[in-house]
């Protein structure tokens, strides 16, 4: 989900579904069904917030609250590491222009294929390749920056 947890959630996921039925007709099977639908909610979240001009850290939000992108070990102690990983990847994905951050969500934390996320953020293929690999390193370099200050 987009928005994580919460009222606005609901209401957009509402929303989009409500197009996506009136909007059926118009489906033309140029993409799969479940990238045409995305693309359908990630428009109603922009619309969303931008009404509340307060897009920033929309799909984080997101990847946060989704208990599947959680890093799975046994026991306590993996448990505490685990958290702590996520804790630093989400701090370097909040220093991520919004951009940035958006196609890492998309592409790893959601697991959209280039396709769906080309759909879904509605930028050119090239964008979406070259956006991707600019976060990548960029992310990488923030992350390594961490290890290297705690360690």
């Amino acid at each position: 989900m987009l928005l994580g947890a919460g009222s606005d959630a609901e209401d957009v996921i509402q929303e989009a579904f409500v197009k996506a039925y009136r909007k059926l007709s118009r489906y033309r099977g140029e993409s799969s069904f479940r990238a045409w639908l995305l693309a359908i909610v990630a428009n109603e979240t922009r619309n969303m917030h931008r009404s509340r001009s307060r897009r920033d850290g929309l799909i984080l939000r997101a990847a946060v609250a989704n208990p599947e992108s959680q890093i799975a070990e046994d026991g306590a102690v993996g448990g505490v590491l685990a958290a702590e990983r996520r804790a630093t990847l989400v701090r370097a994905l909040r220093l991520l222009p919004v951009k940035d951050r958006e196609v890492i969500v998309c592409r790893f934390l959601l697991d959209l294929s280039e396709e769906e996320t080309v759909t879904m953020l509605g930028w050119p293929r090239g964008t979406v390749k070259s956006r991707t690999s600019r976060a990548l390193a960029k992310l990488r370099a923030l992350l390594d920056r961490e290890e290297v200050r705690r360690g």
